[in-house]
């Protein structure tokens, strides 16, 4: 296995690599160069960290002592674990947790006014005045908003359609909201689903949250049993996956209205109760051109990508 890298963007933004870890980010601030110091020296162990545990991570959580040692294994558990009884594994917070700690380290530093970490289109946010002690890292920032000095708004822009960048518009997440985690995830992305979906984003108070709330709510936007979507068991495509012998979408034919609102539905049901919960703020779930809105999306028209946006897909890098 490499070492982890780092380089620095033309535009400022950091990039880290290790692996399969791939994430892009950026502190802002007086203290924005010691915080993507302190990035990379978190970075340099995430890692070794993570493969350390991977067996007991890519096994199902269940409600009793969790057996995980390490800081960010132990979030992905907790995370997963707000979803039981379903069958869930820690895996599905790892991209969000990962991230999460990442943007720890970068902001327990003084002078960052705000800073994002993108790891492969799971998000973690941070303004100046939120609350990251202890194990909820998400809480509303204290600074006025009315305040000249306060940290503007992210503006997230979701791509759901490569032929179309502006659709459908963007998540403003500002400093008073609770929100600090995005995720997405479904069939398209880099990791199996079970389900449908082309894409669920989600937004919760912290990037694991969102993390496995987008995995379980792309699982459950589905037509089971129908012949004319192709399956295959997931170890059959990659013999580690902690899926199992779980089928995995592999291809989904163009579908009829009526199958693509059932879908939905299902998908929808699975977010509102995830949503009653308080386990989310919100989701958007699409399939083939066909997208419902559960919640608390704050989505406004599209924005010019040079007017502090930020692209969201699961294929791609972030910019601001």
């Amino acid at each position: 296995m490499n070492g982890a890298a780092h380089r620095v963007l033309p535009d400022g933004r950091l990039h880290l690599q290790h692996g399969p870890i791939d994430m892009i980010l950026r502190a802002e601030g007086p203290g924005a160069e010691a915080a993507h110091r302190a990035a990379v020296a978190r970075f340099q162990t995430l890692l070794a960290e993570l493969v350390a545990e991977l067996p007991l991570l890519r096994q199902p959580v269940a409600a009793r002592d969790c057996l995980l040692r390490g800081a960010v294994a132990r979030r992905m558990a907790a995370a997963a674990r707000a979803h039981l009884p379903g069958f869930v594994t820690p895996m599905a917070a790892v991209a969000g947790a990962g991230a999460e700690a990442v943007l720890q380290a970068m902001d327990a530093v003084p002078g960052v006014v705000r800073a994002f970490v993108n790891n492969g289109g799971d998000i973690a946010l941070f303004f100046a005045g939120d609350d990251v002690a202890g194990d909820d890292m998400a809480a509303p920032a204290s600074i006025d908003p009315a305040r000249a000095d306060a940290p503007a708004p992210y503006r997230l822009a979701v791509v759901v359609n490569p032929q179309d960048p502006s659709s459908p518009g963007v998540l403003r997440i500002a400093p008073r909201s609770p929100f600090r985690g995005v995720a997405t995830s479904g069939a398209r992305g880099r990791s199996h689903s079970l389900g449908i979906a082309d894409s669920v984003t989600v937004i919760a108070r912290s990037a694991p949250q969102a993390d496995v709330a987008a995995t379980l709510i792309a699982n459950a936007t589905d037509l089971p049993g129908d012949p004319a979507i192709i399956r295959d068991p997931a170890d059959s495509l990659s013999p580690d996956s902690d899926l199992g012998a779980r089928l995995v979408t592999t291809h989904v034919p163009p579908l009829d209205p009526v199958r693509i609102d059932r879908a939905l539905d299902r998908g929808e049901d699975a977010a509102r109760r995830m949503q009653a919960r308080g386990l989310i703020g919100g989701a958007l779930i699409v399939l083939q051109g066909t997208a419902r809105l559960v919640g608390e999306m704050p989505l406004a028209p599209a924005v010019d990508p040079a007017q502090n946006s930020v692209t969201h897909r699961k294929e791609s890098l972030l910019h601001v």
